[in-house]
């Protein structure tokens, strides 16, 4: 399930280190996967290429699939399970990083607030791509730090299933669903678990190389003057074209998220990256001049969930005692926008509850 092999490229916006005092500290993690595991035999039937081809270019084996559940559901569960390993039952408000909203609007974050019982907080949702989660980590951190909340709810969740076209076996070989969530508290900068500076950018020169191009503003206006125009509704993506760049992009971009917490290369101890490919994963370690094995990996049994990728296999780490206190661990993320982040943080001691 989970395996410890223990953890990028243009220049992005990297906030200083925060300074003594107030700071958003990981008090709580959670994590659901749908229950139905759809395996590389199941996913190519009876096609020339199967089982072997997949792992050996993307790493999976098979991948979670959510049958009569949306985005919203997936992430109710892992929200409820972040609260309980927080020992808390309330958030100041709630975060929602998503590629696959159930809805174009309404936001889907009020709905996750209100079916968790966390009254009228302020909730939003967040579209920042695979980089979503960390995205979310850096404005929940921001809230917190400005006294905004003193304890925010962030939740990652994607049935990206959804937006997968059924005759595209490869890009439903890649993906899966799930969700995770953190409670970040209000804490100090010298504690453990509390994140570190944040390193974010983009490039939207390259939008196209992900993308779902049909159902907004744009195709719907193309189809108003031309009728016949065709937008389609699923995902698609330039896949040799994204990887090496978001090899290089999540390595700079580690580079710098290490360097503005003050740590040398040597003292890093473990990268949690967005799952996007096992080939992707083993560049990167290779890059920061890391061993295999301390780069962290569950893609075998999930695939590629999105943006929430990044915590389900945290909440899974911490869960199976993979990530133990003292710990200097980076996290890392690279996809649609082109968008990237990351961030550092001591582990904490901290509680973890999954699902699935």
């Amino acid at each position: 399930m989970v395996t410890d092999r223990a953890a990028g490229g243009r220049a992005g916006a990297a906030g200083p280190p925060a300074p003594p005092g107030r700071a958003a500290v990981l008090a709580g993690l959670g994590a659901y996967v749908p229950p139905r595991a759809l395996t590389n035999a199941q996913l190519c039937g009876d096609r020339p290429v199967g089982d072997e081809w997949i792992r050996a270019r993307i790493g999976s084996a098979e991948r979670r699939v959510a049958d009569g559940e949306a985005t919203v559901d997936l992430a109710v569960r892992a929200g409820r399970h972040a609260l309980t390993a927080a020992g808390a039952d309330r958030a100041d408000a709630v975060v929602l990083a998503t590629l696959s909203p159930d809805r174009l609007c309404p936001a889907g974050a009020p709905e996750v607030a209100a079916r968790l019982g966390l009254g009228q907080v302020p909730a939003f949702d967040l579209a920042a791509g695979c980089s979503g989660f960390l995205y979310g980590l850096g404005v929940a951190s921001s809230m917190v730090t400005a006294g905004l909340a003193d304890r925010v709810l962030l939740v990652a969740s994607d049935v990206f299933s959804a937006f997968m076209d059924p005759a595209d076996w490869l890009m439903r070989a890649i993906f899966g669903d799930g969700a995770g969530a953190v409670l970040l508290r209000a804490g100090s900068a010298a504690e453990a678990g509390a994140l570190g500076p944040f390193d974010l950018g983009s490039d939207g020169a390259q939008a196209d190389l992900l993308a779902v191009p049909g159902g907004g503003a744009r195709a719907r206006k193309a189809q108003l003057a031309d009728p016949g125009a065709q937008f389609s509704p699923y995902f698609r993506m330039d896949g040799p074209a994204v990887r090496k760049q978001a090899v290089v992009g999540m390595c700079e971009s580690v580079t710098r998220a290490r360097e503005l917490a003050g740590w040398a290369p040597e003292e890093l101890d473990a990268v949690v990256a967005h799952q996007a490919n096992q080939r992707i994963l083993d560049d990167l370690a290779a890059e920061l001049g890391l061993a295999p094995e301390r780069v962290l990996t569950h893609i075998g049994s999930y695939g590629n969930m999105a943006a929430a990728s990044v915590p389900v296999l945290l909440a899974q780490a911490a869960a199976a005692g993979t990530l133990v206190p003292g710990r200097r661990v980076a996290l890392t993320a690279y996809g649609a926008g082109l968008a990237w982040g990351s961030t550092t943080l001591v582990w904490p001691a901290v509680r973890a509850v999954t699902e699935g």
